[in-house]
């Protein structure tokens, strides 16, 4: 990679990290963690988002408390909500997909890419929690990490797409 790829990668991952810390309070918290990825992918493409969130997840898992809670190890990646975690690396290669039909449809992309990090991280989810001896439907896996996320998540969306219109970033 060249040194300026290279740079915003890190950067990108840094960000992605200082935004797993940013926690809004409420019965199920909510973090900037996906505003961060689409943002990313939005404003350094597909490509390099996708390195800048592999770079995020090896970072966590070689023990850097960079998810949410300021969580690190493997434990957290392989914990109930892990999946969704993996997830965020799944966004970019999704949106990829759609990235030769240019920026037209980047909403329609970025929806369709946080369907598969949500269908990953609640398989993922109902794996971990059934492995315990439990048993849980997927109605109340969906009501429980689904659902409360919805709305702020296409909210998260929305504003890094108005912000990635403005910015002119580094794409090759």
């Amino acid at each position: 990679m060249r040194t300026k790829r290279l740079c915003m990668v890190a950067i990108a991952a840094a960000f992605m990290a200082v935004c797993a810390w940013i926690t809004v309070p409420a019965p199920v918290p909510f973090t900037l963690q996906t505003f961060a990825v689409y943002l990313t992918v939005m404003t350094l493409g597909s490509k390099n988002g996708l390195y800048a969130m592999l770079v995020y997840v090896l970072l966590g898992a070689a023990g850097l408390p960079v998810f949410s809670g300021f969580r690190a190890g493997l434990s957290a990646l392989t914990g109930p909500t892990g999946g969704y975690i993996i997830g965020f690396v799944l966004i970019p290669a999704v949106m990829l997909i759609f990235e030769k039909y240019g920026r037209k449809i980047r909403l329609a992309s970025a929806a369709a890419a946080l369907l598969v990090c949500y269908a990953f991280g609640t398989a993922w989810y109902a794996a971990v929690y059934m492995s315990s001896g439990k048993s849980i439907g997927i109605a109340a896996i969906l009501i429980t990490c689904v659902v409360p996320f919805i709305l702020p998540d296409l909210l998260k969306i929305a504003i890094a797409v108005i912000i990635s219109d403005r910015i002119h970033v580094y794409k090759n």
